[in-house]
């Protein structure tokens, strides 16, 4: 993890320059996603991830894009409406709002719940099996890329290589358990109606904002113990996972197909803190000890399908704490990737 020479941190001025970053299509997806007939349409847009693929979509197909969600963010449909992006406010758990909804023959499926997810299992499993089964139907016959999650995997040894595309779900705990309901909504109307869906297996995207790198330097600033229990993560660079996430819908069939989004390592927590406290000048402080085993993914048919990742390891540790040492805004929604008992 030595820094990579001509990697200097990227000076991200405002959120619009990295909005911009985040959403920049590779030549190749410019050239699939333009291939494609129809107009797209993203449901979650107002998440995490949203957004930006929602900007990548329209700069990459220079089609429309309309972008659904109940924008509780101000400001974010008129972002989003600036940038050429139809907007559509809905409540996707509610099935009279589907009427509203445009066709669409690429649907994106980014809505779900994680963050609080232990103290409103109730509203979990509406968001992550409920809304999937109403979408499903709603899109029969699109063809379908479902956001999905690593964490349906089993904690695996650190150093095997990852869980992989054939590898069985055994999801802990029931935000997991929820997440491989989706799935099995999303197979169980690809069947039903012959719809070509991808389901996308993500951990774990990182940006300035927000992402595993964000949790280790504030830790790191705060002077607050690091957990080792859960000693191994994948990193990608959310510019990179947008940039897969919107290719792969370019692979949706029937049955699904499974495709898994990472980093392309295995990446010691214990080492990275300690890299990235030489960066901000402050040594972590840990707590625990590694596990022989954690929730990894290998995303080598990503890569042997797309190529490899636009943007390193280094380089993504210095434009993530370069924004947080100068004090930006986050958005607050920690990973707790160190959580092993599925309690998110």
């Amino acid at each position: 993890m030595s820094a990579t020479e001509g990697a200097p941190p990227r000076d991200f001025a405002s959120e619009e320059q990295l909005e911009e970053a985040l959403s920049e299509p590779s030549a190749a997806a410019r050239r699939e996603l333009s291939g494609l007939e129809g107009d797209f349409v993203v449901l979650g847009a107002g998440g995490k991830m949203g957004p930006t693929l929602s900007l990548l979509l329209r700069r990459a197909a220079g089609r429309r894009v309309t972008a659904v969600s109940r924008f509780s963010e101000p400001g974010l449909a008129e972002r989003l409406q600036g940038a050429g992006i139809r907007t559509v406010s809905a409540d996707l758990l509610e099935p009279t709002h589907y009427e509203g909804l445009p066709d669409a023959a690429n649907v994106f499926f980014l809505a779900g719940m994680k963050f609080g997810a232990s103290a409103r299992h109730e509203l979990t499993w509406a968001m992550n099996v409920y809304v999937p089964a109403l979408v499903a139907q709603r899109y029969a016959g699109s063809r379908i890329a479902v956001f999905s999650t690593g964490n349906l995997y089993p904690f695996v040894p650190v150093h095997g290589g990852g869980a992989s595309e054939s590898t069985p779900p055994a999801p802990v705990g029931e935000y997991a358990q929820s997440c491989l309901g989706r799935e099995r909504m999303f197979q169980y109307f690809s069947a039903r109606f012959a719809t070509p869906v991808v389901l996308v297996r993500l951990n774990y995207a990182n940006e300035p904002r927000y992402g595993v790198v964000v949790d280790l330097t504030r830790r790191i600033l705060a002077g607050e113990a690091i957990d080792l229990s859960m000693g191994y993560v994948n990193l990608i660079w959310q510019g990179d996972a947008n940039d897969y996430i919107a290719r792969a819908i370019t692979l949706a069939s029937e049955p699904p197909r499974v495709l898994n989004v990472a980093g392309p390592e295995a990446v010691p927590v214990r080492r990275l803190a300690e890299r990235i406290g030489e960066i901000v000048g402050r040594p972590p402080r840990f707590t625990g000890a590694e596990q022989p085993t954690a929730l990894l993914s290998d995303a080598g048919e990503c890569f042997r399908t797309f190529g490899p990742p636009r943007v390193e390891l280094e380089r993504m540790l210095r434009w993530i704490t370069d924004w947080v040492l100068r004090g930006k805004r986050m958005l607050d929604k920690p990973t707790k990737f160190q959580v092993r008992d599925g309690h998110f």
